[in-house]
């Protein structure tokens, strides 16, 4: 495993569930919000829509809390939030892509320029690492939907480029411009999906000793844990040890 998901996992067995839960679904209803915002509020009518809608059902977040979200696209004084995607390096040279849905662009830039400076890490460019990662499609299913061939078999059928499966689930990647497509078509024979969305792939890692591990999950704490902040995305790899030992 490697960049990202390592870190929930860590984050997670921590267990600091409820705080992470209280962020997400802000999160989550920020991006519907948007969504809704960007095109039609109506789930069948707005893709972008019906997969942020989606996402907040798989996380359990309360249908009051996703009506009032979309509610709020149309409502006169809603903030207009802008995305904004940051760019830098991390401790050890590892890359970072941040994206954020921001309704002050000052203070977002100031706050994530400050995170990155404190971790010893820089801002760069919009440009400066993404042209190492790949924009793709991916869509998780709990292990409960069926057997690693199961999967496999359907997401060939679907038009996926690439599935992972262990104990704590299958990991379905497609193109980036195939999502809604492949999604469907899986669901017609998975069922619903715990999880679709356009993620940063990197297209290779970089490897983090326990020092600079330590610095680098300090520097994506600190960015998930800004508001205005949805996603980070990153190129390290750890090895088992190391692992287990920041997750003890």
């Amino acid at each position: 495993m490697a960049g990202h998901s390592q870190f929930k996992n860590i984050m997670h067995r921590k267990g600091k569930q409820d705080a992470v839960r209280s962020k997400m679904f802000s999160k989550l209803a920020r991006e519907i919000t948007v969504a809704a915002k960007t095109g039609l509020p109506d789930v069948n009518m707005n893709a972008r829509l019906r997969l942020a809608v989606q996402n907040a059902k798989a996380q359990s977040m309360p249908k009051d809390n996703i009506e009032r979200a979309i509610k709020k696209a149309s409502a006169a004084d809603g903030e207009n939030y802008e995305e904004i995607r940051y760019e830098g390096y991390g401790p050890g040279g590892v890359a970072v892509i941040v994206e954020a849905l921001t309704d002050n662009r000052n203070r977002t830039a100031s706050s994530v320029r400050s995170t990155f400076s404190k971790a010893g890490g820089a801002l760069g460019e919009t440009g400066s690492v993404s042209f190492s990662f790949d924009k793709v499609g991916e869509i998780t299913y709990k292990a409960s939907v069926g057997d690693a061939d199961k999967v496999m078999e359907a997401a060939i059928e679907a038009g996926a480029e690439d599935v992972t499966s262990d104990e704590d689930g299958h990991t379905i990647i497609c193109g980036f411009e195939d999502i809604n497509e492949v999604s469907k078509t899986l669901e017609g024979v998975l069922g619903e999906a715990e999880s679709v969305k356009a993620i940063w792939r990197p297209q290779n890692t970089v490897p983090v000793d326990e020092e600079k591990a330590q610095s680098l999950m300090k520097l994506i704490d600190t960015l998930e844990d800004d508001d205005d902040v949805q996603n980070v995305y990153s190129n390290f790899e750890m090895s088992d040890e190391v692992m287990a030992k920041l997750s003890a």
